[in-house]
C-alpha cells in the first residue's frame, strides 16, 4: 500500500519509448508509477533502471488484447498499491509501413484495433473501480495528429506526408472514446483526454527527419495526467494547447 498518488501506463517495453520518460517524468513529481509490458522482463528491466535514479517506479504483466490479463493486473493493483489515480494508456502498435486503406488486409487491421482502440477500453473498463475510488482521478489516451482531420502536417485529409492508414484510423476512434468517457465518467470526476505527443525521437534515426527529443512529447502527457480538478475533460491536446478533431 502507498500514500503516493498512483499512475500505471501500459506498454512500456524501451528505454527511448514515450512511456518510459513518461514514467520517469511522473515519478519526479511524487507519483508511484506502476509500468506495464506484455513481457514481464522488459518491464521489470526498466523500472529496475528507473529506481536506480531514487524514483518509485514498479512493474507489471499487461497484454492489452487479453481480458485476464486486464483483470489479474487490476488485481495486483489494488492488492499491492491500493489505490489508482491516473491511467494512461499509452500501448498501440504500429508497423514502419502500411499499406493505404483500400488494399489493406483486414484481418491485420482488425488486430491492430484490437491493441490500439478495443485495449484502452479493455484496460479502463478493468480499472475503472480503483480510478473511482481516487478524489482526483486521470484517464490520459496517447493518440496521434493522424487520428484528426485538422493536423495540417499528418491529418487525415490535409497530411502532407505519406501515413499509416490503420494506425491513423484506430487514432480517430481512440479519440471519439475519450469524448465519450469523458462525458460518461464526468460525475466520477474522472478527467479523461487525449494527448498526441507530436513526432518524437523514439527510433534511432526519427531526429534526422526532424523530431523532437522524447521528453518533450512526453511533458504534454504528464500535463494531461497531473490538471487540476477544474482542469479540461473530453479534448485532444499536444503541449498543454487544444488540437483540432
Amino acid at each position: 500500500m502507498t500514500k503516493s498518488p498512483v499512475a500505471l501506463i501500459t506498454g512500456v517495453s524501451r528505454a527511448m519509448g514515450m512511456g518510459y520518460e513518461t514514467a520517469r517524468q511522473l515519478a519526479r513529481q511524487g507519483y508511484h508509477v506502476i509500468i506495464t509490458a506484455r513481457e514481464p522482463t522488459q518491464a521489470e528491466e526498466l523500472a529496475h533502471q528507473l529506481q536506480q535514479e531514487g524514483l518509485a517506479v514498479t512493474a507489471q504483466q499487461l497484454d492489452v488484447c487479453s481480458d485476464d490479463s486486464a483483470a489479474q493486473l487490476a488485481a495486483a493493483v489494488a492488492r499491492q498499491a491500493g489505490r489508482l489515480d491516473v491511467l494512461i494508456n499509452n500501448a498501440a502498435v504500429m508497423l514502419p509501413a502500411e499499406d493505404p486503406a483500400a488494399p489493406v488486409d483486414l484481418s491485420e487491421a482488425q488486430r491492430r484495433f484490437d491493441a490500439n482502440l478495443f485495449g484502452p477500453w479493455r484496460v479502463v473498463q478493468a480499472l475503472l473501480p480503483l480510478l473511482r475510488q481516487s478524489p482526483h482521478g486521470r484517464i490520459v489516451n496517447v493518440s496521434s495528429g493522424m487520428g484528426s482531420f485538422a493536423d495540417p502536417v499528418w491529418g487525415l485529409t490535409d497530411s502532407k506526408q505519406p501515413t499509416a492508414s490503420v494506425y491513423a484510423l484506430t487514432k480517430l476512434a481512440l479519440n471519439g472514446l475519450t469524448a465519450k468517457l469523458a462525458k460518461d465518467l464526468r460525475a466520477d470526476h474522472i478527467l479523461v483526454n487525449s494527448v498526441c505527443p507530436g513526432f518524437v525521437a523514439t527510433q534511432p534515426d526519427f531526429a534526422e527527419y526532424g523530431a523532437r527529443p522524447v521528453p518533450e512529447g512526453a511533458a504534454g502527457i504528464v500535463w494531461a495526467a497531473t490538471l487540476p480538478d477544474d482542469g479540461p475533460t473530453g479534448g485532444f491536446f499536444r503541449d498543454g494547447q487544444p488540437l483540432g478533431w
